[in-house]
């Protein structure tokens, strides 16, 4: 077990050669974890994410949509990579992709409904503007409907990475206005998703969900998971799939992640 009194263990805590034994899935964040923010994968990045698929099944697990996961991960893999082996579960897990016939299809999602949807979007709108948050420049979508998400970006989505990791670094301003939002939706939830931004979404379905869900499809027990992500502070969204009995592997960046799957390549090529 690696959580002890809320803290998950840093990558470089860990012995890979026995953290790897028995080890079904590594799941992944995405943003900040296999790479910069709305950013494409480093090239060494996508050959390791490539080879990991070879040896074990992989998941991406994030607050983005799916969308975002085609163009950051599936668009700079190369040929070599098992597409069988990947499964992609964006918004937080309220939707869940798998490679069929030459394609990824949707297998579930999890949608709110038109009335929920609209009041997310208001109470975003409100509370930013009040706590003053509705910044006056901004790059691409504020508030973004996602069908199973509605997500605020207090930068836009297309913000340059340095802005918004300059923009809230404690997290104090993300969780006051989720605070203020889950006031106002009590039937909903809401989190700190990415460096800029807050997700609304079904209550109950978050990245706990999501790696429950992926072990009943792969008829796997939760603990033979390992979950790598940046955000694993009880406030993060990381931190719900890290403390219900996965491997936790916590990271500071995609320079981590690219250390960390080197070793568990190394681990698993073990005779």
């Amino acid at each position: 077990m690696t959580v002890q009194n809320g803290r998950i263990g840093l990558w470089h805590e860990h012995n890979m050669v026995e953290f790897m034994q028995g080890a079904k899935v590594v799941a992944f964040d995405l943003d900040n974890t296999l790479a910069r923010s709305k950013k494409p994968m480093h090239e060494d990045m996508s050959r390791l994410f490539a080879s990991l698929t070879r040896l074990i099944d992989v998941a991406v697990i994030t607050g983005g949509r799916f969308e975002l996961v085609e163009s950051q991960v599936l668009d700079v893999l190369g040929e070599c990579a098992d597409m069988s082996r990947i499964h992609i579960m964006p918004t937080s897990g309220t939707r869940y992709y798998r490679w069929n016939e030459g394609a990824f299809r949707c297998v579930y999602k999890v949608d709110l409904t038109q009335a929920q949807r609209s009041a997310a979007m208001s109470s975003f709108e409100r509370h930013a503007r009040e706590l003053g948050m509705w910044e006056e420049k901004v790059w691409g979508e504020r508030i973004e409907d996602r069908g199973s998400q509605i997500t605020f970006s207090a930068l836009g989505q297309n913000a340059p990475v340095e802005a918004k990791e300059r923009w809230d670094p404690d997290n104090s301003k993300k969780n006051r206005l989720a605070s203020a939002v889950a006031a106002d939706l009590p039937d909903l939830v809401v989190r700190s998703g990415g460096s800029t931004s807050v997700d609304v979404s079904v209550k109950g379905v978050d990245k706990a969900y999501a790696v429950r869900k992926l072990c009943a499809e792969l008829a796997i027990d939760v603990s033979q998971v390992v979950f790598i992500g940046d955000r694993m502070d009880p406030d993060g969204n990381d931190y719900a799939a890290a403390i219900i009995g996965t491997r936790p592997v916590r990271v500071a960046g995609p320079d981590d992640t690219l250390k960390v799957c080197a070793r568990i390549i190394e681990a698993l090529e073990r005779p």
